[in-house]
């Protein structure tokens, strides 16, 4: 790579997710710095140049691993958001008072904002705008079917860089691409975010249909017409209809509903064979964000008028107010309906 052609890029987080695009990117001959507010993470990482969830993967020594949040942000061509969704708020606050006007920042955080209803992009700018309100900031969503177990092992992958600001868009995509990573660009990054957030629903149907012993036939309706909902309520906020059958939609919602990476999928099938959402969430260990997005999911549903039963059962299961097993049956026992006047 030549030095005109090598970028500065601080990681806010280093989950897996974080970790694994921080050497995909140092490999790429990019300069790197890592973010945790954990000591213990940070010296763990810094020494053994392993993550505890990327088993077998080597770390490269160029990676420098940092609690100081100023020098992850200031003087970085990009600085990226990895941090889980309900801390992108409290991460975006702390970085603020170093993130400079014009900065390009990309998020890989999937989710919305249970209160707000914002995706994550204009939660990160909510928050870096409060003491300026003008601020201008470039914001980029970078989402679509990327497990960080196999962008790790430089598994072929490709992902989709959103933004309303394409010239950032493609920034991205030059500093992400690579033989293993193909990065394609999409001016809708409300539908983009919104595929991101809503799939880890439909993923945790699939998990409890499979925990309830279901199968194949069962998954491929969940998906399909989990994605009729998400669509729906897509088009309704007014995004573009086609974002949905994208790498970032359909793509997206297909490997999260059927690999056994998915902490989603591995949470829904604990919850199938009977444990409560909490239980499921601490056996799996990592964070759930199907679970964090169901309150906001819920909610534009209703603000936009839009049904969407299999959320809607998601949540009754999540909650506690049905079982598995009696939430399809409702499920399967709806009034009959023409495929695409639903």
């Amino acid at each position: 790579m030549r030095e005109a052609d090598r970028s500065a890029v601080g990681i806010l987080g280093t989950g897996t997710w974080g970790t694994a695009l921080a050497r995909m990117l140092a490999i790429n001959g990019h300069e790197v710095t890592a973010w945790s507010p954990i000591s213990a993470e940070i010296q763990a990482l810094s020494s053994a140049r392993r993550h505890p969830n990327l088993p077998g993967v080597v770390i490269p020594a160029s990676i420098r691993f940092t609690q100081c949040i100023e020098e992850t942000c200031r003087d970085k061509h990009v600085v990226l958001f990895a941090v889980p969704s309900v801390f992108v708020r409290a991460t975006a606050a702390l970085a603020s008072p170093y993130i400079p006007e014009g900065q390009i920042i990309a998020d890989v955080a999937k989710g919305l904002e249970a209160d707000s209803l914002l995706p994550l992009t204009e939660v990160i700018r909510d928050e870096l705008t409060k003491e300026l309100p003008h601020k201008k900031l470039r914001l980029v969503a970078l989402s679509g079917p990327t497990h960080a177990e196999e962008v790790a092992r430089d598994m072929p992958t490709t992902i989709v860089s959103a933004s309303q600001d394409m010239q950032a868009a493609e920034t991205v995509q030059d500093i992400f691409m690579n033989t293993c990573m193909r990065v394609y660009t999409n001016e809708d990054i409300q539908g983009v975010e919104l595929c991101g957030a809503l799939k880890n629903i439909v993923a945790l149907s699939c998990g409890i249909a499979g925990g309830l012993g279901y199968g194949d036939n069962t998954r491929a309706a969940l998906i399909t017409r989990g994605m009729a909902e998400i669509t729906r309520l897509g088009c309704a906020m007014g995004c573009q209809p086609r974002t949905f059958t994208s790498l970032a939609g359909i793509g997206d919602l297909i490997v999260t509903a059927t690999s056994p990476h998915s902490r989603n999928n591995r949470a829904g099938t604990l919850m199938g064979q009977g444990a409560s959402a909490k239980e499921a969430a601490e056996k799996v260990g990592m964070v759930v964000e199907g679970i964090n997005a169901l309150p906001g999911a819920v909610k534009l549903a209703e603000k936009y008028g839009v049904d969407m039963p299999i959320v809607r059962a998601v949540d009754a299961i999540v909650a506690g107010r049905v079982s598995p097993a009696d939430a399809v049956d409702a499920l399967m026992q709806r009034e009959k309906k023409h495929e695409f006047n639903d």
